[in-house]
C-alpha cells in the first residue's frame, strides 16, 4: 500500500515546496494537504498536480489555532484512513513581529551579531492574543493545536506494521531562556513565537519516550532563515529587497541562511528517507545551505531538560482533558 503524508501548513512556504520534493522523491505516497481553510487548500492542490498529474493529492481543512476545527479534522482523518505513515507538523504563525535595532547594534559591538542573525536571540519580539479557546494564539497554533491533532490520530499512528513518524517545524530561534512551566502558553512575556518552539522540543522528546515501542517516532527540524509570508511580515518588503544580496552573503559564514523554502525543506525531506530507530531522539535535524548553494543536514543536540520535558508534557495532558471536556460534541 501507499504510505500517506499529512502535512500541516501545505498552502505556502516550506510546507508546499516540502510536499512538492516529497512528490518527488516518491510518487506513489498518498498527500493530504491540511490548510486552514478549504479554498487554500484546494487551490494548493491544484498547484502540486499541474506539477505532478498522477499524484494522490487530498485536503482537509483544519485551523490549528481554534480546536473545534482540530477534532472536527481529526474525526474526518480518522473515517478517511486506516494509517498514517508520517505527519508533517509544520503550520505555524509568528504575529505581530517587532525587530530591536539597538540589540543588533549592541550585537554588533560586542561580537555577538552572527550569533544573532541566525537565532534571532534578543533581537525578535511578537505580540500575542487570546484565542477563541481562551488561549495565547501563538501557543495553540504552533503546538496544542498539533498536539491535540496528533492526539486524536493515535489510532491511525501506533500499532502499524512499519513505524509511523511526527516530524515537527521548530526552529533555532527555540530557547529555553523564553520559555517557563509556571507560563508555559507565553502570557507575560514577548517571545511566544521562540517559547512556542521550545516547547515543541520539549514535546518530541517526550512523545518517543512514550510512543516509541508502539511504532512511533517523533523529530525536530530546523529550516533554517527562509523567505516567506511570515519573514516578509518582519521588515517592509523594500528592506528585504536591499537586504537580499547581504544575506546571500552572510550564507557564507551562516549555514542556516536556507533563505528558499526549496532549501528550507531539506531535513524534512531527508528524515523521509531514514530508518526511526536508528535516530536520536535527543538531536534536532537542521536544514542547511553552504555559500555555494549546496544543501545539507546538520544533527544538533537538543538543549533540553528531560525532567522539564515531563512535566511540561503532564501540563499538556491536563489542558487536552479540559478541552475534550469542553468539547465532547465532537468525539466519537
Amino acid at each position: 500500500m501507499e504510505r500517506v503524508v499529512l502535512v500541516t501548513g501545505a498552502s505556502g512556504g516550506v510546507g508546499l515546496a516540502l510536499c512538492r520534493r516529497l512528490l518527488g522523491e516518491d510518487g506513489r505516497i498518498h498527500l493530504c494537504l491540511a490548510c486552514r481553510n478549504s479554498q487554500k487548500a484546494e487551490s494548493t492542490r491544484e498547484l502540486v498536480l499541474q506539477e505532478f498529474p498522477a499524484a494522490q493529492v487530498s485536503t482537509v481543512e483544519v485551523d490549528l489555532g481554534n480546536l473545534a476545527s482540530v477534532l472536527r479534522a481529526a474525526q474526518e482523518l480518522r473515517c478517511r484512513f486506516q494509517r498514517l505513515d508520517f505527519v508533517y507538523l509544520n503550520a505555524g504563525i509568528m504575529p505581530n513581529p517587532h525587530v530591536n535595532f539597538k540589540a543588533l547594534w549592541k550585537g554588533l559591538l560586542t561580537g555577538r551579531l552572527l550569533h544573532m542573525l541566525t537565532t534571532a536571540e534578543g533581537v525578535m519580539t511578537q505580540t500575542d492574543r487570546l484565542n477563541g479557546d481562551g488561549l495565547q494564539e501563538v501557543f495553540t497554533t504552533n503546538l496544542f493545536g498539533h498536539f491535540i491533532l496528533i492526539r486524536q490520530l493515535e489510532s491511525l499512528l501506533c500499532g502499524n506494521e512499519k513505524p509511523s513518524r511526527l516530524i515537527w517545524t521548530s526552529s533555532s530561534n527555540a530557547r529555553e531562556s523564553a520559555f517557563s512551566l509556571s507560563d508555559y502558553q507565553h502570557a507575560k512575556g514577548q517571545e511566544s513565537y521562540s517559547s512556542s518552539k521550545y516547547a515543541t522540543d520539549l514535546t518530541s522528546v517526550v512523545l518517543n519516550r512514550k510512543f516509541n515501542k508502539q511504532g512511533l517516532y517523533s523529530s525536530v527540524v530546523c529550516p533554517g532563515l527562509v523567505m516567506s509570508n511570515m519573514t516578509y511580515r518582519i521588515l517592509p518588503v523594500f528592506l528585504w529587497v536591499l537586504l537580499m544580496p547581504i544575506m546571500y552573503l552572510i550564507r557564507f559564514f551562516a549555514k542556516t541562511y536556507t533563505l528558499t523554502p526549496y532549501n528550507g525543506a531539506e531535513a524534512h525531506v531527508w528524515l523521509f528517507k531514514q530508518k526511526p530507530e536508528y535516530l536520536d531522539a535527543l538531536v534536532k535535524y537542521h536544514s542547511c545551505t553552504s555559500g555555494l548553494g549546496k544543501n545539507y543536514v546538520e544533527p544538533r543536540k537538543l538543549d533540553v531538560d528531560e525532567e522539564t520535558a515531563e512535566k511540561f508534557y503532564q501540563k499538556l495532558l491536563e489542558l487536552e482533558e479540559q478541552t475534550l471536556e469542553k468539547y465532547g460534541d465532537l468525539l466519537d
